[in-house]
């Protein structure tokens, strides 16, 4: 069973994900909470596998536990579940550590395939919000942490940052001077060290960990 904590300032938000989520034969809501602060307390105590985590709230906000649960609690994922897909709520909760961002119009199938998803290391970002990602990466001046300068040659870090910007393979290719099949081995390597399965997944993780993707 995958074990779910659900976090909404909304009571009746809280009470119909869990009745949706109860649908599901391999998820249980372990339990609730109506801010970040109690979100947290409760992450220790139930251990969850998987936080589904609103943003705006009252007292601790989602940025803030997330980056809590995140730092204390690495086991237990954090996916986003907000109706807020402005630019400045994405890249915090993406820089604070959540494996993915839904928006609360998402259907149920979606949320619950993103759970599982989600626990099995996948990540997940709404097709609304996917474009911003990829599209206002360039500029996030930080310096990339070490599980991208470990894993990813200086030369799949550069492909990466033009996969960021929408290039295809062949113009990648005639960025970098490369034959499109090395560029093609460049990716299929990028998704594998990083465990990713596409673009959008590649450059979330890029966020993550820092990487200054402007070219």
């Amino acid at each position: 069973m995958i074990r779910v904590l659900i976090c909404d300032d909304q009571a009746i938000i809280r009470d119909g994900l869990a009745l949706l989520l109860k649908l599901e034969p391999d998820i249980e809501v372990v339990a609730q909470a109506s801010d970040g602060e109690e979100a947290v307390t409760l992450t220790a105590s139930h251990q969850p596998d998987l936080v589904l985590m609103d943003l705006k709230m009252p007292g601790m906000n989602g940025i803030e536990a997330t980056r809590r649960i995140c730092a204390h609690h690495p086991a237990t994922k954090v996916l986003v579940l907000t109706t807020y897909d402005d630019d400045e709520w994405l890249f915090d909760a993406i820089r604070a550590g959540a494996a993915g961002y839904l928006l609360k119009d998402t259907p149920r199938e979606e949320v619950a395939r993103a759970v599982r998803g989600t626990v099995a290391g996948k990540s997940f970002v709404d097709p609304a919000v996917a474009g911003k990602l990829l599209g206002q990466v360039a500029g996030q001046g930080q310096r990339p942490s070490t599980l991208l300068t470990d894993r990813l040659t200086e030369r799949e870090m550069d492909t990466l940052k033009l996969l960021a910007r929408g290039l295809s393979n062949s113009e990648i290719a005639a960025q970098l001077h490369l034959s499109e099949g090395t560029v093609r081995n460049h990716v299929s390597a990028i998704y594998a060290k990083l465990e990713v399965a596409d673009r959008t997944q590649a450059v979330l993780v890029a966020v993550q960990h820092g990487l200054h993707l402007a070219v």
